[in-house]
């Protein structure tokens, strides 16, 4: 605030106290008094509500206060309605003596919504059932003390004085949170606090002196009493301005979770177990009339329905969110579960890379020789052509078994092998057609279901040939031994996937998470070495890819394998050559 504003301020204050002591008392006053009260909680009430509208983080902490201060002037209306208007004193008892009461709630839970927390730390819709338990509390409390001596049976000094004793504790409660929460913040919600803080107290003096005043018969509307309820209507005012002018983000953990996160439930406790503490006072110590002892007990026993029904829809919802997070524990631990698999398998992997690695280099220098030899015989002129072409598919064998061995030795490296444009459909196909000898005349039906228009991917056509090789072949080996059924072979397009799925009709997988690990097979000794899947698994993952397995509920084993389509991989693969 600039020295102009603060010393606009203060004259206007003192402006203020001028009036208060120095006008004649009478109708201009009354007039004065009660039109500048409710004028300023009017004010107070809009600028609250237009912070409700524009900032959403704190949305239903400025409703709260500007509801609560909608009640405080709807009781200054009563004031200004019989001072003014019937140009009376104000009766007493007074209609507008409740609403004064109920105001400070909305207040009180305003605060216990702790809109200085981030969102995901508070549970909105939990906080306003607490809200409403102790908002249904402090109106038992009014009808438990006040009501019987204000309506059922008038005795105004009884009367005046329990609720002069109830406010009192009701606004000392309201200061004490706010001295709490001012303490325990920091940043520009210190400063809101602290100006509700200092709101309140002048209030919480303002209304004190005022009753005692009115007690005396020494009070008038305009008189110095006003001072502090005036400037506390002022200070509302100011703290909408302030949040205006701040940014009160939301701040983590600025307290200790434990001091403030259960203290909403914990007022609503201590408020469910009073009901039953007061009503066996009124049972076994209430000396009182019995038509206001059985109005109390009635009273409690409407109250302690009214609690029992949020206590049961508060258990409800708080059922619901464990059933969420129980849900959601499980989930995250079903994820664990299979990142931790896949950690496994390519530490599985890159022990399987090293000794890859090891063979493909003993491999290379005998497969240079026996490559060199079929060309030197090959080109021999004294072969007879069948001689000829025998050497000439030995070469062949030859050169596809170092092209294996380099793509063998180039994923164990974890280098990226070359990558092109790929038509899967072509490999798919290739594959295929590569088995159709092998299962000529047996009970073995073989199909294809690819899509036309499949998109290309980026990869290398050898080791995908190789993967669906391996995968077309150990689907005809379990169909082999239960004497026959399909294999069905799909290929599509999905959510911007090339998607390759194997299905066959065998007797599936014995125990599906353990197929890509190296080494497992179920093979007979000297039929399967358990090297094939994982390769094949590292293969896919090599191509952005993800391969995984099942078995399907009427028999046979399902393999998978999702691939990026050509646009979303090119930017992984130009990453890699990079």
């Amino acid at each position: 605030m600039t020295l102009a504003r603060k010393l606009g301020v203060a004259s206007l204050i003192l402006v203020l106290v001028a009036v208060s002591l120095f006008a004649p008392r009478g109708l201009a006053l009354t007039v004065y008094g009660d039109s500048l009260f409710l004028a300023l909680l009017l004010t107070a009430s809009l600028a609250m509500l237009r912070n409700a509208f524009s900032q959403e983080r704190a949305r239903a902490f400025w409703w709260l206060l500007s509801f609560g201060c909608v009640l405080w002037a709807i009781s200054t209306g009563f004031w200004m309605y019989y001072e003014v208007i019937l140009r009376r004193a104000v009766p007493e008892p007074c209609a507008g003596d409740v609403i004064l009461f109920i105001h400070i709630a909305p207040f009180m839970a305003a605060v216990a919504l702790r809109p200085h927390r981030y969102r995901k730390d508070r549970k909105v819709l939990l906080d306003s059932i607490n809200f409403l338990m102790l908002l249904v509390w402090w109106v038992f409390l009014y009808a438990f003390i006040v009501f019987p001596d204000q309506y059922v049976s008038l005795n105004v000094p009884v009367y005046s004085r329990n609720y002069d004793l109830l406010y009192l504790l009701e606004n000392l409660v309201l200061v004490l949170v706010l001295g709490m929460m001012a303490t325990s913040t920091r940043g520009a919600w210190r400063r809101i606090y602290w100006n509700l803080f200092l709101a309140s107290a002048l209030y919480t003096l303002g209304s004190a002196t005022t009753d005692a005043a009115i007690t005396r018969n020494q009070y008038y509307t305009g008189s110095v009493y006003d001072l502090p309820l005036l400037m506390s209507a002022g200070l509302m005012i100011w703290v909408a301005i302030l949040a205006r002018r701040t940014d009160i983000e939301a701040l983590p953990d600025v307290e200790p979770a434990s001091r403030w996160v259960d203290l909403a439930p914990r007022l609503a406790m201590v408020a469910i177990l009073s009901l039953p503490l007061l009503g066996l006072w009124t049972l076994y110590t209430d000396n009182g009339p019995t038509h206001l002892r059985n109005f109390r007990l009635l009273v409690t026993m409407a109250a302690t329905l009214v609690l029992g029904l949020f206590v049961f829809l508060k258990q409800f919802l708080l059922d619901r969110q464990l059933i969420s997070l129980l849900d959601e524990s499980r989930r995250s631990y079903e994820n664990l579960q299979r990142l931790q698999t896949h950690l496994v398998q390519k530490e599985k992997l890159a022990s399987l890379g090293q000794l890859v690695a090891g063979a493909a280099h003993e491999i290379n220098n005998p497969l240079a020789a026996i490559l060199g030899y079929s060309e030197l015989l090959a080109s021999q002129t004294s072969l007879k052509g069948e001689q000829a072409s025998m050497a000439q598919r030995i070469g062949q064998q030859a050169r596809r078994t170092r092209d294996l061995v380099a793509d063998l030795l180039s994923f164990s490296q974890q280098s990226p092998s070359e990558k092109v444009l790929v038509d899967v459909t072509a490999v798919v196909q290739r594959a295929l057609q590569m088995h159709e000898v092998q299962v000529r005349g047996k009970n073995i039906r073989v199909e294809a279901n690819l899509d036309p228009g499949l998109r290309r991917i980026w990869g290398n056509t050898n080791q995908l040939l190789q993967t669906f090789l391996h995968l077309t072949e150990n689907a005809i080996d379990a169909l082999n031994e239960v004497g026959g059924g399909y294999l069905l072979v799909s290929a599509k397009s999905e959510n911007n996937e090339v998607v390759v799925q194997f299905s066959d009709s065998g007797p599936g997988m014995s125990d599906p998470q353990r197929v890509f690990d190296p080494f497992y097979t179920t093979k007979p000794i000297g039929k399967g070495t358990g090297l094939g899947l994982s390769a094949s698994y590292g293969v896919v993952q090599d191509h952005q890819g993800q391969i995984t397995c099942h078995n399907k509920p009427d028999g046979g084993a399902v393999f998978v394998l999702r691939f990026p389509a050509a646009s979303q991989a090119a930017g992984a693969v130009e990453a890699g050559r990079a």
